[in-house]
């Protein structure tokens, strides 16, 4: 599978991508990836840059992931919108497929208006929601002594990312992670393995919830 990341800070922290590829590996599933990101970049400033309409026209992708910057989506709904309305017309038009990666809060603030904003606009345009954020929320529901925030309380510690490069692998990719025992330095076996399968759990209940 052919990836192409599009985003800041979100995605690049912990390189995300790589930890993905990681256990699609374990898998027997080979994922190269490209990530074009800036910090703090919104999607319309990596459409004006003019960086990811160059790529697609020559990458031949399978899949263009989109992480909006992390405050719009609840903030400016209809702007995040419009954003990933025009980059998901490029993409169709490049033969990829779209996803849109689902962040995070910040610590101690709601959650809601982005899982909203982003399921909205996954529903219009029937595209793949993959849902980190949702899936932090309801793991540190159950687990709220383990932090996926880094210090800053914004970013993701590699604790975090782990958790999502696993919901990744679900979401698209269609494989379980549970006993996908792969080292990942700095994290712990047992961490890991907490993470693989409540990543796993919680994806199969709010699946048969919403199915």
């Amino acid at each position: 599978m052919r990836l192409l990341f599009v985003g800041n800070s979100f995605t690049s922290r912990n390189n995300l991508p790589g930890l993905l590829a990681t256990l699609a590996a374990a898998r027997g599933v080979t994922v190269e990836h490209r990530l074009i990101s800036a910090g703090g970049a919104s999607l319309r400033q990596h459409l004006n840059a003019g960086k990811v309409l160059t790529e697609l026209a020559g990458g031949n992708y399978d899949t263009v992931v989109l992480q909006e910057q992390s405050t719009l989506p609840a903030k400016n709904p209809a702007r995040f919108h419009e954003n990933v309305r025009d980059l998901h017309t490029a993409i169709t038009e490049s033969g990829a497929a779209t996803a849109l990666y689902l962040t995070w809060s910040r610590k101690n603030q709601p959650q809601e208006p982005l899982t909203t904003a982003y399921a909205a606009i996954a529903a219009e345009l029937g595209v793949t929601l993959v849902p980190a954020g949702l899936i932090w929320q309801h793991f540190q529901t159950i687990h709220p002594t383990l932090p996926l925030h880094a210090p800053d309380n914004s970013h993701p510690a590699l604790t975090g990312s782990y958790l999502a490069a696993c919901v990744f692998l679900i979401t698209l990719l269609h494989e379980d992670p549970t006993d996908l025992a792969v080292p990942i330095k700095g994290l712990d076996n047992d961490t890991a393995d907490l993470l693989r399968r409540s990543a796993w759990e919680i994806c199969e209940s709010i699946a048969g919830t919403t199915s």
